[in-house]
């Protein structure tokens, strides 16, 4: 079963988890080239992203604090432009001293 195979095809596909943050969640799987709306605005994703992965809610420079709930989840190394994925490739920690993990496999998620 794929993961989206649960998600409501009805609901909007980001999810704004509180006012002040600056990303969003994804709700399911978003194809690159999608067509979104956010904030009363539509506008496309630049590339695929996976169900509860972050996006840009707008453009964030770097260095910029990242919100969450509300809150600073870490800045960022670099800028992104609305709708632009924000993890590990892009988003440090201010908290812990590496953004990467190593899996019980040795590999680097």
């Amino acid at each position: 079963m794929n993961h989206n195979d649960i998600a409501d095809s009805r609901l909007p596909p980001l999810l704004l988890l509180h006012p002040d943050d600056n990303i969003v969640v994804a709700r399911r799987d978003i194809a690159a080239g999608e067509k979104v709306e956010l904030d009363g605005e539509s506008f496309t994703i630049p590339a695929a992203v996976e169900l509860g992965h972050k996006l840009a809610r707008r453009s964030i420079e770097a260095d910029a604090r990242v919100l969450k709930y509300g809150a600073p989840i870490g800045s960022m190394k670099m800028r992104v432009s609305r709708g632009e994925h924000v993890h590990l490739h892009n988003l440090k920690s201010d908290y812990i001293p590496s953004t990467t993990r190593e899996g019980s496999d040795g590999h680097r998620e």
